[in-house]
């Protein structure tokens, strides 16, 4: 079965830090980029991290740059999205996505997984 899970939300204080996975079942993600995208409630669904599958290059929403870092492990089949200087304005539900090499859209979507950033 083909597939995307993510894990590793929680609830965590302001300038705290989380680790999300994002990993695969039913194919490689080598050559796939991946992306991190959330949603918070009442909001539009919103793109955050992105890591290409063909030159590993990586992009960051302005709102997170600096304090969130994508990367991935070819050898466990999971891209990771490092949280850090967690804020309020980051609680949402985060999804990964999977494009296929030349593909033109995120074709494989996980379930989500929540984010609550609160004291």
């Amino acid at each position: 079965q083909t597939q995307l899970v993510e894990s590793g939300g929680g609830l965590v204080q302001p300038g705290g830090s989380l680790r999300l996975s994002c990993t695969a079942s039913g194919f490689t993600l080598n050559y796939y980029t991946i992306g991190w995208f959330r949603q918070a409630p009442g909001k539009e669904r919103e793109g955050v991290s992105c890591i290409s599958g063909s030159d590993g290059s990586t992009y960051y929403a302005d709102s997170v740059k600096g304090r969130f870092t994508i990367s991935r492990d070819n050898a466990k089949n999971t891209v990771y999205l490092q949280m850090n200087s967690l804020k309020a304005d980051d609680t949402a539900v985060y999804y990964c996505a999977a494009r296929p090499p030349f593909g033109r859209s995120f074709t494989y979507w996980g379930q989500g997984t929540q984010v609550t950033v609160s004291s």
